[in-house]
């Protein structure tokens, strides 16, 4: 018995993909609110959804699996853009808020959508993408050391108890390119 592939497509988002994305962003993220304190899960959702219609990504891509949204990824030119930090100097891609809906993880839409990212990157000219996460993100940081992102502890930010960390992909020696 022969099993069909699903379908997965990458392309950008459009404004009517507002409220899919956000759904796939919520439930995606949504595993920590039963890790973080009750108000900072709230104000974590919130600055979710805002950033849902900011306009500092240059570019919001979202991945689609058999026609429905099950991903998406904010990306940004610089940490200024990204986070209002311009302190970090990272002038290159950032991507933000990376997202699988639960019902379609293990199907290689996290890594589509880096990849996707990757591609972008070395079209604007830039040599790496850079993002930042914590601790509590385990299995997000596996999947970015096995995909050849590397520390950048001079990029990493302590925002009270809690480690930032920065991981830094080098587009030109990436296995991603092949």
């Amino acid at each position: 018995m022969t099993q069909n592939k699903p379908d997965l497509r990458i392309r950008e988002a459009e404004r009517e993909d507002r409220d899919s994305i956000l759904k796939v962003m919520l439930e995606a993220y949504g595993e920590y609110a039963l890790v973080m304190p009750e108000e900072g899960w709230k104000q974590y959702a919130k600055d979710i959804e805002a950033s849902v219609d900011n306009d500092r990504p240059i570019a919001r891509i979202v991945a689609e699996l058999d026609g429905e949204i099950v991903g998406s990824v904010q990306m940004f030119d610089s940490s200024e853009a990204a986070y209002g930090a311009p302190e970090l100097g990272i002038e290159s891609p950032i991507i933000r808020l990376l997202a699988t809906s639960p019902a379609a993880r293990g199907k290689g839409v996290a890594t589509a959508l880096i990849r996707e990212s990757v591609r972008r990157s070395l079209a604007l000219g830039a040599e790496t993408l850079h993002l930042h996460t914590s601790d509590m993100m385990a299995s997000a940081i596996q999947l970015y050391e096995r995909l050849g992102f590397e520390r950048d502890y001079d990029k990493e930010i302590q925002k009270g108890d809690k480690l930032v960390k920065c991981y830094r992909l080098k587009l030109k020696e990436s296995a991603l390119l092949v």
